[in-house]
């Protein structure tokens, strides 16, 4: 896991690097999978339920699964960056939103409060807790700052699989209440939109948009509970924690 989880954050760097106007989301689909390669990985995401791509790159208002493809990045843009890879029998699964160029102070805020979401829920990333724990602090955090929580897609366990038990909701409503265990390995992944929480996804049954058409952010990284602070295993992009 840590092996899966070093490759796929640099594969995350990489990508959030390229972030620039005038480069295409093929452009960086296409970096990423030979980086993955060379590290004698493969893309988890790739050909996964049929998915066409080794990167989810979703722009402004697209929340999450958006296929790479001819689309040129702009000024101003906010990207989501979503990648796995695949390593000795385990995935390792990040993401982080990017800005391209200079963006306004309200998609930097944007970006901002989702990515410290993942962290207020990481508090609670420990053995003893249950998952509604960081699920609840998520969701605290992100309405405090007048940001809404998706809830048809949650965070996940993750390992051998890309998407094992248990689910780990962004928000609290009635899921079940397991514990944290040392040794989990969990993908926690807050997807934040500037308006409404409401979602529509588009006919090619992937990308998932915000019904307003206002933008949305996501940040993610794989972490393991431990006997002590969680472990990140995506170790963050520069500029993190």
């Amino acid at each position: 896991m840590r092996r899966a989880g070093k490759i796929t954050a640099a594969a995350r760097a990489l990508a959030g690097e390229m972030v620039t106007p005038g480069v295409t989301t093929q452009e960086i689909d296409k970096a990423v999978y030979h980086f993955i390669r060379e590290q004698g990985a493969q893309p988890s995401f790739l050909h996964y339920q049929g998915y066409p791509a080794s990167v989810c790159i979703s722009v402004n208002d697209e929340i999450i699964h958006g296929i790479p493809g001819k689309r040129v990045l702009q000024e101003g843009d906010i990207v989501s960056i979503d990648v796995g890879a695949y390593k000795d029998g385990f995935h390792g699964d990040c993401a982080a939103t990017f800005p391209c160029g200079k963006i306004s102070p309200e998609a930097q805020r944007l970006i901002d409060v989702t990515r410290q979401s993942f962290y207020e829920g990481l508090k609670f990333a420990k053995e003893g807790y249950r998952v509604p724990d960081i699920s609840r602090a998520i969701q605290t955090y992100v309405e405090a700052n007048g940001f809404s929580i998706v809830r048809e897609y949650v965070g996940h366990g993750v390992g051998r699989q890309m998407h094992e038990a248990p689910e780990v909701p962004n928000y609290v409503a009635g899921h079940e209440r397991p514990r944290l265990l040392r040794g989990m390995t969990l993908a926690v992944e807050p997807m934040v939109n500037a308006g409404s929480r409401g979602i529509r996804v588009m006919p090619d049954g992937w990308t998932v948009r915000t019904a307003d058409g206002k933008w949305s952010a996501h940040y993610e990284n794989t972490i393991l509970i431990t006997d002590g602070e969680p472990e990140l295993l995506t170790v963050p992009e520069p500029g993190g924690e």
